[in-house]
């Protein structure tokens, strides 16, 4: 599988400056996988070792934290030569090591450009608490579920991705590939962008095999609740994490705290909250009252709804059936809108790894979402129905004479009246196409 973090990794390698390496990603979203082919590709060896599956590990960090000290001990384990530095030294699931991450500064500062990489699921969770986290002494890169355009390579269709890349105001998709990519993308609702979800289905189109993979996952982010999370906010964990599909089902998707629970309250709720989002498993899309520069500066922290990581996941913590995605009006309709905002969300993200915000002016219009593009401020629209009208959009332009906004649909690409009409399926091309 292609990833176009990759790119990032060998800049990283080729950098004067280069720090130790954190790559953050919520579990089963190919860390490892990455790691191991980018040590494969760009060094002569890669050594490699995951504090989960062996505990032992972490006795080599305990005592004093001298990096050549470290060394020696894991050339031992792995029977290669690590202080020349021509290894990738890779410190897997280092949430179950905190020393480990803390080694971090000792390396740079005691060894700088030393080739040592560290990964993990819950970190984080882990920079979260600042006696844990080597400030200013890593590099930080973050890994996120396959976006759209990584699974069309991965199902050999790279030439369908070049080709939309390739496409211009003016141009058009031609029917039948149009058809072809819809298709595809019905299928990225299905399986998300969990690369063995991905692979599953790649490899045997199997839904029930699919969704198995994707439950599997479910499991291991509930096992990290128990594992890692503090105990007294393990149970409100779970009820946030399970009311994701009732909050984002509902008109205007607003999260609620009595839907996590009757009678739930913001404090009591609000740690359990901020780890889900550490973890990285959710993103806050928090309101504005008014679209305007810096859109930050005019959130609510009080008025925002919560998105899933990953859609496919989204699917399946709500217990959609995996053919609905690809069916037309009628099973589920007003809960495949959710999963269409959620798939706008993820994609924004995956390629900008900016926020977005939505805008309501009372109860007679609501936007979706509203984005910065360069210097631009975007309002966007996104229609998983046939009928792309939109009243609020209609208020929105009035109110505000936004030089382009974007609606979303099945509809074709094309540009008319200030309006950018987007496929699903080009969603990586937003920023270019705003700006």
């Amino acid at each position: 599988m292609e990833r176009r973090l990759m790119n990032d990794l060998i800049s990283w390698q080729g950098s004067r400056n280069r720090k130790p390496l954190m790559l953050e990603g919520v579990r089963q979203s190919g860390k490892t996988w990455l790691l191991k082919r980018f040590g494969a590709d760009r060094f002569p060896g890669t050594a490699y070792f995951n504090f989960e599956s062996d505990a032992s590990l972490a006795a080599v960090f305990e005592g004093d934290l001298d990096p050549k000290r470290i060394l020696k001990a894991l050339s031992q384990v792995s029977r290669l030569p690590l202080l020349d530095g021509k290894c990738l030294v890779v410190l897997d699931e280092v949430q179950n090591c905190g020393r480990a991450l803390t080694s971090l500064k000792y390396f740079q500062e005691e060894m700088p450009g030393f080739p040592i990489a560290v990964a993990g699921s819950l970190l984080g969770v882990l920079t979260a608490k600042p006696m844990s986290y080597p400030v200013g002494k890593v590099d930080i890169l973050r890994l996120r579920p396959m976006d759209f355009e990584e699974c069309l390579a991965a199902a050999g269709e790279a030439e369908d991705r070049d080709f939309l890349r390739s496409l211009r105001f003016g141009d058009r998709v031609p029917e039948p590939v149009a058809r072809r990519l819809l298709e595809r993308l019905d299928a990225y609702l299905l399986h998300g962008g969990m690369p063995e979800a991905v692979r599953t289905w790649l490899e045997t189109a199997d839904p029930e095999r699919t969704d198995a993979v994707l439950e599997t996952i479910l499991s291991l982010y509930e096992r990290d609740f128990a594992k890692h999370a503090p105990t007294t906010d393990i149970p409100r964990l779970g009820l946030v994490w399970d009311s994701l599909p009732a909050q984002l089902a509902r008109p205007g998707g607003r999260f609620r705290y009595k839907d996590v629970k009757e009678g739930a309250r913001a404090r009591e709720y609000e740690n359990a909250l901020q780890w889900l989002r550490d973890a990285g498993l959710v993103h806050r899309v928090q309101g504005i009252a008014k679209p305007v520069l810096p859109l930050k500066a005019y959130a609510d922290a009080t008025r925002f709804k919560l998105f899933c990581q990953d859609v496919g996941i989204l699917r399946k913590l709500a217990r959609v059936p995996a053919w609905v995605p690809g069916k037309g009006p009628g099973p589920m309709q007003e809960f495949k809108g959710a999963l269409w905002e959620n798939l706008f969300l993820q994609e924004y993200v995956a390629h900008t790894g900016e926020p977005a915000y939505f805008w309501e002016s009372g109860n007679l219009a609501e936007i979706d979402f509203v984005v910065q593009s360069g210097t631009r401020i975007v309002p966007v629209e996104v229609k998983s129905a046939d009928n792309v009208r939109s009243k609020s959009l209609s208020v929105y332009r009035e109110k505000y004479a936004p030089p382009v906004c974007v609606r979303v649909s099945r509809k074709g690409f094309g540009f008319e009246n200030g309006i950018l009409s987007l496929p699903p399926y080009m969603l990586s091309r937003f920023v270019d196409l705003t700006q």
